[in-house]
């Protein structure tokens, strides 16, 4: 497994190793002794998997979570491609405002982990395309938020000549500065402490 630390804080790329036969191939997207060489935790307290389907040109996001609870996710493309988007909504983060992005597939199966506030998008680049994700809290809709993933204050640059699609609830998203200003967006050091959290013998809603 090969592992890059993203421009984020916090967050990673994972590239697992794939074994390929006559048969097809076999490949472990998530792999517990590099997700603790990376970032020195015991686990991954895994409190639900999402499975996405998207048609070519999707965006979904840019969504965070409300911390606390906040959430952290592993994702990766088991179909299709994408383009994977982290952004550092933390208020406070030496990396506050800045975004990086995989390419996902189902040739490298790239993966990537998430800290708990940041904020998360990507766009399907074929269709078909299945994003799977691992999470450390449950769906809770009034916790979910976004804010706006052509917002030129964030300069996320995301692929030319795609037919767009966007939710209702994505294309009406509020303006970065108008999250900041309504004091919606994470705090960096509540979103560590709750993060830490994660990791205690209590696990999964130690700071619910």
């Amino acid at each position: 497994m090969q592992i890059r630390k993203l421009e984020v804080e916090g967050a990673y790329e994972f590239t697992p190793r794939q074994f390929r036969d006559h048969r097809g191939l076999f490949v472990s997207p998530f792999q517990l002794d590099a997700f603790q060489q990376a970032l020195g935790r015991p686990h991954f307290p895994v409190a639900q998997t999402n499975h996405s389907l998207s048609r070519r040109g999707t965006i979904r996001g840019i969504h965070f979570t409300v911390t606390p609870p906040g959430t952290a996710k592993y994702v990766y493309c088991a179909r299709g491609r994408a383009l994977d988007i982290v952004v550092d909504l933390r208020v406070g983060s030496p990396t506050f405002r800045q975004w990086d992005a995989v390419e996902m597939d189902q040739v490298h199966f790239r993966a990537s982990y998430f800290p708990v506030g940041v904020g998360h998008a990507f766009v399907a680049l074929e269709d078909d395309t299945v994003m799977s994700y691992l999470l450390t809290g449950p769906y809770v809709a009034e916790n979910e938020l976004a804010v706006d993933v052509f917002d030129k204050d964030l300069g996320v640059r995301l692929p030319s000549g795609l037919e767009t699609v966007q939710s209702e609830r994505d294309a009406a998203a509020l303006s970065f500065a108008s999250a900041r200003a309504q004091g919606l967006l994470p705090d960096y050091a509540e979103s560590q402490a709750v993060e830490e959290a994660l990791w205690q013998p209590s696990g999964i809603g130690a700071t619910r």
